[in-house]
């Protein structure tokens, strides 16, 4: 392929995803197909010849977009909203054309700069503190991963290597009750002198990740958060205690402060050493909140290191525990942010509720040049004359090399404006409110708890967990909208989450009519 033919397939290519989108309510939000399906489709082997590109644009209806489950899909309620905008789907194409990879400045300095000017817009835009700016002439910065996942694990490890560092430095400041094999002497003389005493010579222990240090640390989240924060704690090789959530703050379900404060106390006298909170602002089960202005003081008191997940209430609400900012572009919302002074980091998801398309997770770090120590490995092979006053973002993520994803915020604030994405949020959260008013219309039908930005929660009335189980299937079965269930605290019940910028108050209407529907055919005959 040459320039000539880019041109004239890539103008193909850009006609068959606007097709897509202009066609979106023609299609069922979720396939009829079976695991496998494409063995049918697809060749065992690969080509010997070369095929042309109309062979291969010809299969793609079958192949791909047959067989796809449709995020923006007006009909589409299920788990989260997938950013979508055709500005960011502009900047990929870009991005895929320039193909560098930004590991370092000197990498492709573009990639670095504007990721740190477009990070710096955001904190304005959602009225985050000043010191996470790249541009302040304090520690803080901010950095673009490709999830929220990837964040929660970088904020894990990051809060490790602090405490870690922090017990080395001050070993007498802690009881080690749990472990008797080592004196508080040998200890001392190991952890200041930066070599183990019982390693062999050839064997590294990384100074700032010491297991010997940190197999007795133990962190702590709400059991509403998000699967990606005990996957985070897994990975990262640390004790983790889910503590229950409440129904206090928004008539929803959260992390109690009183419940924070005597699991630390229990765990200390336990011979544990309490490091790290993560918190969730939009919890994926029911868009909860965990109080971050009652919480932060706690962390201060005890020394805990304080992430806030804000993956989807960032951004827009939060769905997928993680979530807190995207929906502080708008003024109503900026409750969500209360108490974010606390935080040690903090990341959300531009690629849920903020119109750009996956992956696009800004992460933020009150002390990010500090935190990057604890990453830092420089071969030769990745240095550079500028590497004293630049940023690289290798240091502060778990991949070396890197995309240029803030071309995607850039095109986007930059054509579509601030005021089209709050827009579209405010949207969202009118119409699961809608939603929540007119399925309590029909008597079968309960609010588990009150809508929260573009989530509501239901089930049926009087009804067993495995009625609902039944009803949901049954509803997907029927393919014509897609939710998920979630459970809390043993009950089952059903998310309505409103997330394509196509879904508008028919579908709404729409989608109550099919769940009446199914429910008298299954509990009515």
């Amino acid at each position: 392929m040459d320039p000539v033919k880019l041109r004239l397939e890539g103008k193909k290519m850009i006609e068959i995803v606007a097709n897509y989108w202009e066609e979106i309510r023609h299609r069922k939000p979720i396939p009829d197909v079976k695991p496998g399906y494409l063995n049918k489709l697809v060749p065992e082997h690969p080509p010997k010849t070369t095929e042309t590109w109309e062979t291969i644009l010809g299969d793609l209806e079958e192949v791909v977009f047959n067989g796809s489950s449709h995020w923006n899909h007006p009909h589409f309620f299920a788990y989260f909203p997938a950013g979508i905008g055709y500005h960011s789907i502009l900047a990929d194409i870009i991005s895929s054309g320039l193909s560098s990879v930004g590991f370092t400045w000197i990498a492709c300095p573009p990639i670095t700069e504007l990721e740190k000017v477009t990070l710096d817009w955001l904190v304005t835009l959602m009225n985050l503190p000043e010191y996470f700016k790249n541009s302040h002439p304090g520690p803080g910065c901010g950095i673009i991963q490709s999830s929220a996942s990837d964040s929660t694990l970088i904020a894990i490890m990051t809060a490790r290597a602090a405490k870690v560092e922090q017990v080395k430095n001050n070993p007498s400041s802690y009881k080690w009750v749990k472990d008797e094999t080592l004196s508080i002497f040998y200890k001392i003389f190991y952890w200041q002198s930066n070599r183990s005493i019982h390693d062999s010579t050839d064997i590294i222990t990384p100074y700032y990740h010491d297991p010997r240090v940190f197999k007795d640390f133990v962190m702590y989240f709400c059991d509403q958060g998000h699967s990606s924060i005990e996957k985070g704690a897994m990975l990262a090789g640390v004790r983790f205690r889910k503590l229950k959530g409440t129904r206090k703050y928004l008539d929803n379900y959260g992390l109690d402060p009183d419940v924070l404060q005597k699991a630390i106390e229990e765990d200390r006298a336990r011979g544990f050493i309490p490091f790290m909170l993560v918190a969730t602002v939009g919890t994926t089960a029911t868009c909860g909140v965990d109080e971050i202005e009652k919480l932060g003081p706690i962390c201060q008191k005890e020394g805990l290191f304080l992430h806030v997940d804000s993956a989807y209430a960032g951004e827009k609400s939060v769905f997928f525990v993680i979530l807190i900012r995207s929906f502080a572009f708008c003024e109503e919302f900026k409750y969500l942010v209360k108490g974010i002074e606390y935080a040690d980091s903090y990341n959300t998801n531009l690629h849920k509720a903020g119109m750009i398309n996956f992956d696009c997770s800004p992460l933020w770090f009150k002390n990010g040049t500090y935190a990057s120590r604890y990453y830092n490995v420089d071969p030769v092979y990745l240095a550079h004359e500028y590497q004293s006053t630049s940023a690289d973002y290798r240091h502060l993520e778990i991949p070396l090399g890197r995309r240029f994803r803030s071309l995607k915020i850039w095109f986007t604030l930059r054509n579509m404006g601030v005021d089209k994405i709050k827009e579209y949020q405010r949207k969202t959260v009118a119409l699961a409110l809608q939603f929540s008013k007119i399925i309590l219309e029909n008597e079968k039908f309960e609010l588990f708890t009150p809508p929260h930005l573009g989530l509501a929660t239901f089930r049926l009335k009087n009804h067993s967990n495995s009625d609902n189980k039944r009803f949901l299937d049954a509803i997907n079965r029927d393919r014509r909208i897609h939710l998920v269930p979630s459970m809390v605290h043993g009950t089952f019940l059903l998310r309505f989450c409103v997330g394509s910028p196509l879904t508008d108050e028919d579908d709404i209407y729409h989608a109550r009519r099919v769940m009446i529907e199914v429910y008298f055919k299954l509990f009515q005959k």
